[in-house]
């Protein structure tokens, strides 16, 4: 089988959302009571996907994770700061995919002018707390009980990592339809060769 990290498209949404809906059902990891429908996650995919790459890591036909940025807050001057997601099948673990889909999305959003990206962890979640500080991301701080799941309250930890140096006047953020694709396509072939095979 051969592994590859590629953009999301729309004919992925059930393969994706089969990858998230434990996260949901079955563990305290992912906010959400119940799993998106089908129409709303497609939604969710097609919007990210106007502004922040999404992208999937497929071992053959199968996409085994995903990953995508989104914009950290609503208001002007918050447009330079993305908040990163990511969601590995569960027999997909201990491959380095979170480590290459990470690195790809911080490569990219390079090239879209953003400065600070930011993790949020629900409160234990190890393995994602051990990426993000492998990976030179900060610890900003915990959340006490900022959440009901399973039922717990549940904390959160938040991450932070700057990837552009900071000037006087941040750089005008791109979209991701105005990344050159060439530059884009280097970073997936390039992180892909992260990821060992099973």
């Amino acid at each position: 089988m051969s592994i590859k990290i590629r953009m999301a498209d729309t004919a992925d949404c059930s393969e994706i959302l089969s990858i998230y809906s434990p996260y949901v059902e079955d563990t305290s990891i992912s906010f959400e009571y119940e799993t998106p429908s089908q129409e709303e996650f497609l939604q969710r995919i097609k919007d990210i996907s106007q502004e922040y790459p999404y992208l999937v890591c497929t071992n053959g036909d199968e996409i085994i994770g995903y990953a995508y940025a989104h914009r950290y807050g609503e208001r002007a001057a918050y447009q330079w700061s993305a908040e990163l997601s990511i969601y590995i099948r569960r027999d997909c673990r201990r491959m380095g995919l979170g480590r290459a889909l990470y690195t790809a999305l911080m490569e990219i959003l390079k090239l879209q002018n953003v400065y600070n990206v930011y993790g949020c962890v629900t409160y234990p979640n190890q393995p994602s707390e051990n990426l993000h500080e492998a990976m030179g991301f900060r610890r900003l701080g915990v959340f006490r009980s900022v959440g009901f799941k399973q039922g717990s309250w549940r904390d959160v930890t938040w991450f932070e990592k700057n990837i552009i140096e900071y000037g006087e006047k941040p750089n005008p953020l791109k979209t991701i339809k105005e990344v050159d694709t060439a530059a884009v396509e280097e970073i997936l072939c390039r992180c892909a060769k992260m990821i060992r095979s099973n």
